[in-house]
């Protein structure tokens, strides 16, 4: 369906949480702090799998068609939380009240109705359907679950990622009771990053908890091994990937890690082997690299030193240190993904766009993750500074850091690898 010639209405709230869509107002976006009209290309109808948001302490905000202002209601804003694959080309557009809480740590889409359908400013940038759990059965994961506590009783990371599946819904370890695509493998307790957004630990008097609980032991490598060996012999093209939202930084354990990927190639374990991570230590990937790694995933919300070090705050580690681990993974022979975090006006930006152009060029990587950045839009704001240039939309950035770097893929999701190239899942 073209979206072009669509005005999607402004969406709100009453008091009683149901959800309407305004007669006369239309919806409104913001990429920063700057509002606007959705673009027309970037329109989709909400994707299966996705949820809405009340905002508490925010109004809603629409554009009044006659006078061409905006204006606000005493109605709660609504936000889009898409499902993931899909990256974020706007947030929501809110009117925020004096003492207004801040907002848990989600990504806040815009959302309007139009055609008897909700739409949202999004784009589609992987097909994967692996966090999708629609037509799933509930009791599909709890009795996998059950069964791999059953099979498995003294395995403390299978207790762990059990109860990750059962109370907190963590799609990652559903995936692992469910014996498909990728398994979660946490193992790292401490961290030398202070993310101003990490989900799974805030320091004392945060006023955004993390939603989250961190590992609290660490896994020995035969716990960790066979976690690997029981979900490679289950899953069609099995990815394992070390470095979850419930840890701090895996490459702080490499030495361990490396022992249990060691177990786990010697018992002839097949599957692509990964580490998600925030690129602090190279002098950890050789070692990594002989055991059995396939690939690295690096975290980064900005190609640009001062934006990054505003976010990560980075503990022991420099930004440069950051490059010099994914160079010294190509030349390792892994596979090299950006974890980009994407933030609509901030991220789509000339400068921002220059310095990621340059970062790719110079370091190699094989495939950018579109993922959205999730924290109260104000308080990413507040973290790294209101942009003070324009910014061109998600798919133009796209399409020109494509452009520059043509040997790029895009996705969101860590990808099975087959002689060091992606396979997709079907």
């Amino acid at each position: 369906m073209s979206s072009k010639k669509i005005q999607p209405a402004l969406v709100f709230a009453d008091a009683d949480g149901s959800v309407y869509d305004h007669p006369d107002l239309l919806m409104l976006v913001r990429r920063g702090r700057e509002l606007a009209l959705p673009r027309p290309d970037e329109l989709i109808p909400l994707p299966e799998g996705s949820d809405l948001y009340l905002l508490p302490g925010r109004s809603a905000l629409g554009l009044d068609p006659a006078t061409g202002k905006a204006e606000a209601m005493e109605e709660r804003a609504v936000a889009a939380f898409v499902c993931p694959s899909y990256t974020l080309a706007a947030t929501a557009a809110y009117l925020k009240a004096e003492g207004a809480p801040n907002l848990p740590l989600f990504a806040y889409g815009a959302v309007g109705f139009a055609r008897d359908r909700f739409w949202v400013a999004a784009t589609q940038v992987d097909k994967d359907r692996r966090q999708v759990f629609t037509g799933v059965a509930p009791e599909r994961i709890s009795k996998g679950a059950e069964d791999l506590l059953k099979r498995f009783p003294k395995n403390r990371l299978i207790q762990h990622l059990a109860r990750c599946a059962l109370t907190f819904c963590c799609p990652a370890a559903k995936n692992l009771a469910l014996g498909r695509y990728e398994a979660p493998l946490p193992t790292a307790r401490a961290c030398n990053a202070r993310c101003y957004g990490c989900i799974s630990h805030q320091p004392a008097g945060s006023d955004f908890p993390s939603p989250q609980n961190r590992i609290d032991f660490t896994p020995t490598p035969e716990e960790i091994a066979e976690v690997m060996l029981q979900h490679a012999r289950r899953a069609k093209n099995p990815v394992l990937s070390f470095g979850q939202g419930c840890e701090g930084e895996p490459l702080t354990e490499a030495a361990l890690i490396a022992e249990a990927i060691g177990r786990f190639r010697a018992q002839g374990g097949q599957g692509t082997v990964n580490v998600n991570t925030n690129a602090s230590l190279p002098e950890a990937i050789p070692g990594l690299a002989r055991a059995g790694l396939d690939s690295i995933r690096v975290s980064l919300n900005s190609a640009r030193e001062a934006v990054y070090n505003s976010y990560y705050r980075p503990h022991g580690y420099a930004f440069g240190d950051v490059l010099r681990t994914i160079a010294t993974a190509k030349e390792n022979g892994l596979f090299v993904s950006l974890n980009y975090l994407f933030f609509p006006g901030v991220s789509d930006t000339e400068s921002e766009l220059e310095a990621l152009t340059g970062l790719i060029s110079s370091t190699r990587p094989d495939y950018v993750q579109m993922r959205n950045l999730s924290l109260d839009p104000d308080l990413y704001l507040g973290c790294v500074g209101d942009p003070t240039e324009p910014c061109m939309g998600l798919a133009n950035f796209m399409k020109r850091l494509r452009k520059a770097c043509p040997w790029i893929n895009y996705g969101y999701f860590n990808p099975f690898l087959r002689d060091g190239e992606p396979v997709l899942w079907t």
